[in-house]
């Protein structure tokens, strides 16, 4: 007879499902005791570097990963990056360990107590199986939950002495569809408001750039000759931003937004919310006489939209509908001055150098400048790589760049909760999904000085898997983005935006990196087109004025 783990492993098997990323405790190791051959386990230092790793590698190989961390401590430290994948829609089976059942009514320690509540609301499924056998089942559920849409992570809290009971070989596996098909009565009446629109203005958001309809995006902005923008804050590129359609960023504040779609009668918003906004600026959200199609995969960003008429529907067979279906125009933009736009892509303030900051304790801090240090890696950057994105401050000086225009899909990604510590241990999980593809391009982390310190635990990953990744920081010695928002907000003596003393290079070095500190933009070109070439793990420090 075999046991519940048994069945388990099985199960994952057959469902492709053969990764865990995690940090392991003393109530996971029954769990991991025995691991399979055929399994990969790749150990992060802590648990939101885990919940990073696997949230890259998901979006890397386009397919569920589970992680698994410890009981309820673990998860609370994995909660700021499952909270990152929720949003981003990122299909993660997250595990935690339980204690032993026997003992569960007195609250013994490492109990997680009311296990299913704790990661809510940021799963789309929370459960402790009532039996032991119920294991397998409860993973079958939680992986058909996951990749449904709306896509997204879920949990199963598992007490730690289920794994050796015996069960009999049951087959729980199942197929389940991952895309939706809209409504063809809704979609009829999308086509002819497109079609007796006057200037309609098309808005693509990350669930283009997930459900791989880069092409089908491209079709219908060129059929309609329409702009393209992508929507405020995007965690990922759904458009080349090289294409004479290609209009820029949409600020994300609703008197900004609304005025840059002037003109505009109709608003065609795919995969996107409406509308991610941040700072309050209130105005119009839309053009006086405009009206806003929402289609998206989510009823409850449907719901939530503060405007607008919605199509449910996965992004690339709602395009790909569009496309067949609309009358074809000529183009109404031609894009030569359209990148000066792209400053609006900064998350708060747009464009603008955040103040003086702190000078480092060894040496007054030398004038070379974020454009400089981004101009340099253009100069030594290959046609094709992958970029995690966290550096706020510096959001309109890498867009306005060369390396920072992407042209080609899948090759940049952000935070799509605005939270630190997600792009380092995220390119870790990218840099695995580029060896396991076969692509093998080259992962690079642009990132502040301040977010370096939420997960600089992901350098010892990506070295020990002898992966291709470097981490780029930008170091200004101070919270920039926070000091622009004081600054724009009219408050003064706001404290902890300062943070000098921190020796990046030696923090890479301690982990086992080829790690730099750069002075100059030659330095930096010089150190990045080496890291391009040579391949590991490189961390460059990039000291800013």
């Amino acid at each position: 007879m075999q046991t519940v783990r048994d069945v388990t492993f099985d199960l994952l098997r057959r469902l492709g499902v053969t990764t865990i990323v995690g940090n392991p405790g003393s109530t996971e190791e029954a769990f991991l005791a025995d691991f399979p051959s055929d399994f990969q386990y790749i150990l992060a230092l802590h648990e939101s570097c885990v919940v990073g790793v696997a949230e890259g590698l998901s979006q890397g190989l386009r397919a569920p990963v589970v992680v698994n961390v410890h009981t309820n401590a673990g998860l609370g430290n994995a909660m700021g990056n499952l909270i990152t994948a929720a949003l981003g829609k990122t299909p993660l089976i997250v595990t935690a360990g339980q204690q032993t059942r026997a003992m569960l009514l007195g609250e013994p320690f490492l109990a997680n107590t009311d296990a299913e509540a704790l990661p809510k609301p940021w799963v789309k499924w929370s459960y402790e199986p009532r039996r032991a056998k119920d294991v397998p089942a409860a993973f079958m559920r939680a992986y058909a939950m996951a990749v449904q849409p709306p896509a997204g992570p879920v949990f199963l809290s598992l007490p730690m002495d289920d794994w050796d009971e015996p069960m009999d070989a049951v087959d729980v596996f199942r197929t389940v569809s991952m895309r939706q098909a809209p409504d063809p009565e809704r979609l009829a009446l999308c086509v002819d408001l497109i079609g007796g629109s006057r200037n309609p203005v098309l808005v693509y958001g990350g669930d283009v750039a997930r459900c791989g309809a880069w092409e089908e995006g491209v079709a219908l902005a060129e059929r309609l000759g329409a702009p393209v923008w992508l929507a405020p804050l995007p965690e990922r590129v759904s458009f080349p931003q090289n294409h004479p359609l290609y209009a820029g960023v949409l600020p994300p504040a609703i008197a900004p937004l609304g005025a840059a779609l002037a003109g505009h009668d109709l608003v065609v918003v795919i995969g996107a919310p409406v509308f991610r906004y941040y700072p309050f600026v209130p105005g119009k959200c839309l053009p006086d006489g405009a009206r806003l199609l929402h289609i998206t995969d989510d009823p409850a960003e449907a719901a939530r939209a503060v405007v607008g008429d919605s199509l449910l529907g996965d992004a690339k067979l709602v395009l790909a509908a569009l496309a067949r279906h609309v009358s074809a125009r000529p183009a109404r933009v031609s894009n030569p001055s359209r990148p000066s736009r792209l400053a609006q892509a900064a998350p708060v303030v747009p464009g603008g150098p955040a103040p003086e900051s702190a000078a480092d304790d060894a040496a007054p801090l030398p004038a070379m400048t974020a454009q400089q240090v981004f101009a340099a890696m253009s100069e030594a950057a290959p046609d094709a790589c992958v970029i995690a994105f966290e550096a706020p401050s510096f959001m309109a000086a890498f867009s306005q760049s060369p390396i920072g225009r992407m042209a080609r899909p899948d090759s940049y990604y952000m935070t799509a909760s605005g939270g630190l510590g997600w792009a380092m241990p995220a390119a870790v999980g990218h840099a695995l999904a580029e060896r396991r593809t076969g692509r093998n391009r080259p992962v690079v982390v642009i990132i502040g000085d301040g977010s370096f310190q939420y997960a600089v635990q992901s350098i010892w990953t990506a070295v020990q898997h002898r992966l291709h990744v470097t981490f780029v920081a930008l170091k200004n010695g101070c919270y920039g983005i926070l000091k622009s928002f004081a600054a724009q907000m009219g408050l003064s003596g706001v404290p902890g935006l300062d943070i000098p003393g921190i020796d990046i290079a030696a923090l890479g070095k301690g982990y086992g990196a080829d790690a730099h500190r750069c002075e100059t933009a030659d330095q930096v070109r010089d150190r990045f087109a080496a890291a391009m070439t040579a391949g590991g793990v490189t961390v460059i420090e990039a000291v800013i004025g």
